[in-house]
């Protein structure tokens, strides 16, 4: 039986890896490093979130855009845990929205950019995620939103100089926003943008799925832009416990040069909200992320482990 188109691509993604592992071992030595994006776990207190990440072999955390936990306070409870910072994961609602037509809006957008940019550069993080439009808001209010929110980012570039944080933009699935929904068009976004600091990619393989002809390849198609790639499955939930080929999203990762020191491979697993910032101010079910946290770094490394031995 012939096989699939989607199986065709990931058997020529499979073929490439194959490859090049051989043609080049050295490249290939290094794990990816393995992240986990907190917010997730709500209203917790920071060193609960950290104590579970340490108790599942996690290095890196991706911790929420705020500065509400004081620097100091996290800088001591991630030395407590032998945990380093990754990055951020930028929060933008309709009140901080890149692209609003209101000016209080989108200065409070710049102005967040600003100070989480500088927060996270403080606790040694590499990167912040941003994205051009309001999680939530779907619809449209427009057709200029790219054009201001393009303009808006351009103004953040000082504070990237200043910090040496890489802004990484993030296409979302068109079910939680507006605009930027593939890899194409985040590049798209960059080039609006115009502004060398600021050209780094979030890929997220959840979101790929949604909008993407096939997930491998959009994450090949990040290229060297990728500094960080999130992990959920097609539900949403641990990988394995949907209908992702993890295996080949592993496999593009490692070509795309993923396991690079300062690149990472961070967990989200959300479940399916239309706007899930609703986890990050709620109170954190302990059970379940629990498991959730175990299940998804077991099956992770298992997997890695499966393909690194191809």
């Amino acid at each position: 039986m012939k096989p699939q188109n989607y199986v065709l691509i990931n058997q020529e993604i499979e073929k490439r890896f194959v490859q090049e592992k051989k043609r080049r071992p050295e490249r290939f030595r290094r794990k990816l490093s393995l992240s986990w994006s907190i917010w997730m776990f709500g209203t917790e207190p920071i060193e609960d979130s950290l104590e579970r990440l340490q108790r599942n072999g996690l290095e890196y955390v991706e911790i929420k855009g705020d500065t509400s936990v004081p620097k100091e306070k996290m800088k001591r409870a991630l030395e407590r845990c032998g945990i380093r910072v990754s990055g951020a994961c930028g929060m933008f609602s309709p009140e901080r929205d890149l692209s609003s037509a209101s000016i209080d809006s989108q200065e409070n957008a710049i102005d967040y950019v600003r100070r989480v940019s500088r927060y996270v550069a403080d606790l040694d993080g590499v990167y912040m995620i941003i994205v051009p439009g309001a999680v939530g808001r779907p619809e449209a209010v427009d057709n200029l939103e790219i054009e201001r929110s393009a303009e808006a980012l351009k103004r953040c570039a000082s504070y990237f100089e200043n910090t040496g944080v890489k802004p990484a933009i993030e296409p979302i699935r068109s079910a939680e926003v507006s605009l930027v929904h593939t890899i194409d068009e985040a590049l798209m976004y960059l080039e609006k943008v115009d502004e060398p600091l600021i050209n780094s990619l979030n890929g997220d393989i959840y979101h790929m799925l949604n909008g993407e002809r096939n997930v491998g390849e959009a994450i090949l198609k990040c290229g060297e832009r990728l500094v960080n790639l999130h992990i959920a499955d097609s539900n949403r939930d641990a990988p394995g416990k949907g209908q992702i080929d993890i295996d080949t999203a592993i496999m593009a990762a490692y070509l795309t040069g993923m396991n690079i020191e300062g690149r990472f491979i961070t967990f989200e697993p959300l479940g399916p909200y239309p706007d899930p910032y609703v986890l990050s101010t709620g109170p954190c079910n302990v059970a379940v992320m629990d498991r959730l946290v175990k299940d998804s770094v077991e099956y992770f490394r298992e997997r890695e482990e499966i393909v690194r031995s191809l």
